[in-house]
């Protein structure tokens, strides 16, 4: 147990923990005492891009295009309500970290009895297979689409960033950040650009963002809606957000404390904007680009790439589009990479070399890609990355729960307890969550159209 938190108080946790989050990173980036706004802002930036990038990702990509091109603009509401849920639930991550020195597994580690841990931890992993499932595809149909080599090869490929994310780690947090937030740069030119080309009508959009109840009247609308919801609201991310904000060296008093949540708030929620228009733009672009022309089957990202040149007009648009997707998978291979090790540390207090974990967490995405792929074909893979998504969003209540529940208890929380306006919209998006997710069961089960 640290001796610097005067917040563990006896019968606030079951256990206490043993050891710091990524402790090879822990408290490693300095933040100036005395100093002005911008400097401050400047060493808390940073985390909130690590933790933007799994709202960016290519099932990001799968969905989008899918309730895009079906659906046209209605779905923008979903992307919308899911990055206002996700700011949300990023805020209270960074309150958990900060406040009690643990991550959100290692407080479920501290909280829970050990079978209910273990349950925990099997489903976050299966939740990080199926993330990396798609981080997997999506870098795999990037590289297919640029450089002409098949799937299977290409997933095969991925393997290699296992090094490059070791490489990465051992020079430093800084440079990982500084890596994400390029990436994130070339994604968002990317779609910039393309929308320039596209040149949408904004009334159609602005309207998109209007909920409409024909949502979840339909099965195939719902399902995609879920899936966005899993793609956007990543699980993962909510472990990976409580660990890295512990990255920064703030004081450890109550008013450190209070300044350190408040910066990583608004780090986080700056770098969920951009995802956010990441997220719109891809949507807008197949409904403008596909169902507006009548081309409401393009659910592939192949197709996607095929089919944007010559509809806009211009040479250029495909070659954005693959390059934005091949950025948007290795960048989600970075904080895949993370979370996996928080995950594995965090509930079971078990540290493999990092290498290790990764080259297992990697495996598990491969495999199955590599057999689905060369099963069924390539036509599959979108299925399979909005499958992915659906799975995520599966899990995300079983991440969500106890984040509410820790961080609105007083023991735990201190002064810093969730106040009733939060716990009221904090419960309200849980139960959201599970409440769509057995809505889609019940549709599947009862077989609905």
């Amino acid at each position: 147990m640290n001796d610097d938190r005067p917040d563990d108080e006896p019968g606030a946790w079951r256990q206490q923990v043993s050891q710091a989050s990524l402790p090879e990173i822990h408290r490693s980036i300095a933040v100036p005492g005395k100093a002005p706004f911008w400097r401050k802002m400047a060493a808390f930036a940073g985390p909130g891009f690590l933790v933007a990038v799994g709202y960016m990702d290519p099932g990001n990509w799968a969905t989008d295009l899918e309730g895009g091109s079906r659906f046209g603009y209605i779905l923008l509401s979903v992307v919308l309500l899911a990055n206002l849920m996700a700011m949300l639930l990023q805020h209270l991550c960074v309150k958990l970290g900060i406040v009690t020195g643990r991550d959100l597994a290692q407080a479920c580690h501290d909280h829970y009895p050990r079978p209910v841990v273990w349950g925990q931890w099997v489903l976050c992993e299966l939740a990080i297979a199926a993330c990396d499932l798609a981080e997997v595809v999506g870098s795999a149909i990037g590289l297919q689409l640029l450089f002409g080599i098949p799937l299977v090869w290409g997933c095969i490929i991925t393997c290699i960033d296992v090094l490059v994310v070791l490489w990465l780690q051992n020079r430093g947090f800084r440079l990982v950040e500084a890596i994400v937030v390029v990436l994130i740069a070339t994604i968002g030119l990317c779609f910039t650009a393309e929308l320039f080309l596209l040149r949408p009508d904004m009334g159609e959009v602005a309207l998109g963002f209007v909920p409409n109840p024909e949502i979840l009247r339909s099965k195939s609308m719902l399902f995609v809606a879920i899936g966005i919801l899993g793609a956007t609201v990543m699980p993962h991310n909510l472990y990976l957000h409580s660990s890295i904000v512990q990255t920064r060296n703030y004081e450890r008093t109550p008013e450190g404390k209070r300044e350190a949540v408040r910066f990583a708030t608004i780090d986080s929620s700056f770098a969920l904007v951009f995802a956010f228009f990441v997220n719109a733009a891809i949507l807008i672009l197949a409904a403008t680009a596909f169902h507006k022309t009548g081309q409401q089957n393009v659910t592939e990202i192949q197709d996607a790439y095929k089919l944007l040149s010559p509809t806009l007009g211009a040479g250029l648009a495909s070659t954005l589009f693959a390059i934005a997707l091949l950025a948007s998978g290795q960048n989600s291979t970075i904080t895949g990479t993370l979370a996996g090790q928080i995950v594995m540390e965090g509930f079971l207090n078990l540290r493999l070399s990092p290498w290790l974990r990764r080259l297992v967490t990697r495996a598990i995405a491969i495999v199955p890609a590599v057999c689905i792929i060369g099963f069924f074909g390539e036509d599959k893979t979108t299925e399979l990355l909005v499958f992915s998504q659906v799975v995520l969003s599966m899990q995300l209540g079983f991440a969500v729960w106890p984040l509410m529940r820790f961080t609105g208890e007083k023991k735990k929380m201190g002064e810093f307890t969730n106040k009733l306006w939060m716990k009221i919209c904090g419960w309200s998006v849980t139960f959201v969550i599970i409440a769509l997710n057995i809505t889609l069961l019940i549709l599947e089960f009862a077989g609905n159209k």
